[in-house]
């Protein structure tokens, strides 16, 4: 299984509505944690009703929870935009 479908797997006990995930790794090409293959810098858009009426950082460490150990390894870095339903910009 790919990174992505383990990241996608474990984000899914969210009920996200929309999941947007970017592998961004070879733009980091030489920094700390790239390694040949991609897999460790990330881009996420992610949109559930888990999110309502929590901050962003309690919408952030839900999702560091839900990936758990994956934010050891592989994942060297995740940039997130956490966002509930009735939120703007989630079209």
């Amino acid at each position: 299984m790919s990174v992505a479908e383990r990241i996608r797997e474990r984000l899914a006990r969210l009920q996200p509505q929309r999941l947007e995930l970017v592998d961004e790794s070879e733009s980091h090409r030489g920094h700390a944690g790239w390694r040949e293959g991609g897999g460790t810098h990330w881009r996420l858009t992610i949109v559930a009703p888990a999110f309502n009426g929590q901050s962003t950082v309690a919408r952030h460490r839900m999702v560091y929870q839900a990936l758990g150990d994956l934010m050891q390894h592989p994942i060297h870095a995740l940039s997130i935009t956490a966002r509930a339903p009735e939120e703007k910009g989630n079209t």
